[in-house]
């Protein structure tokens, strides 16, 4: 089946000022993340998105078939906006060179349409977080995935997440946003368990 239905019946509910916890996947969950250089054409473009949109990054990973991030966009951006903008820049850079190389995982991932996908049709999965324990909750899971995969035995072994500055290593990482406030998950942040 090429399309869940389910998929197709959910609508994406938009609340000003909320922040959101995505996730979406590559086309039919294959792992076309877990080349190192993909990871870090994604990263590439998750902070060029980030500078042109303007929204605000708490926390991210990329799993070799799917990527989480919690983030808020601006009031002024769609979510999905900011989304297509991150999966075009990924799907095209990585495209082109493997059709350059004829990767045979090209013929993988071609659609009933015959067409080359790298991303699961639809928006993905994501939801408002209401509250900070909400937050600092889904922080946690996002920076333990690797370790729940078994691809990593500390969630800081893992290159592709934010999880080193959240820890509060500052060189070569991807500058997440500071929490505002009464300081709230920052506060509740307990590490990973």
């Amino acid at each position: 089946m090429e399309h869940d239905p389910l998929r197709k019946s959910m609508k994406r509910r938009e609340v000003q000022g909320g922040i959101r916890f995505v996730t979406f996947s590559t086309y039919q969950r294959k792992q076309l993340l877990i080349r190192p250089g993909v990871a870090d054409e994604f990263v590439t473009a998750m902070s060029k998105a980030r500078m042109e949109m303007g929204y605000k990054l708490y926390a991210w990973v990329i799993m070799p078939e799917h990527v989480h991030m919690m983030l808020l966009p601006p009031e002024s951006v769609a979510l999905s906006r900011i989304l297509t903008s991150i999966k075009v820049r990924v799907a095209k850079r990585v495209m082109q060179a493997r059709q350059r190389m004829d990767d045979a995982i090209l013929h993988d991932i071609v659609d009933v349409n015959c067409r080359t996908r790298f991303w699961q049709y639809g928006g993905g999965f994501d939801r408002n977080v209401r509250t900070d324990e909400e937050l600092a909750k889904e922080i946690r899971y996002i920076h333990r995935n690797p370790i729940e995969r078994g691809l990593v035995t500390r969630p800081e072994d893992w290159r592709w997440s934010s999880v080193g500055w959240w820890m509060g290593k500052r060189m070569g990482e991807v500058e997440c946003d500071e929490l505002k406030g009464s300081g709230g998950a920052w506060q509740l942040w307990k590490g990973y368990m």
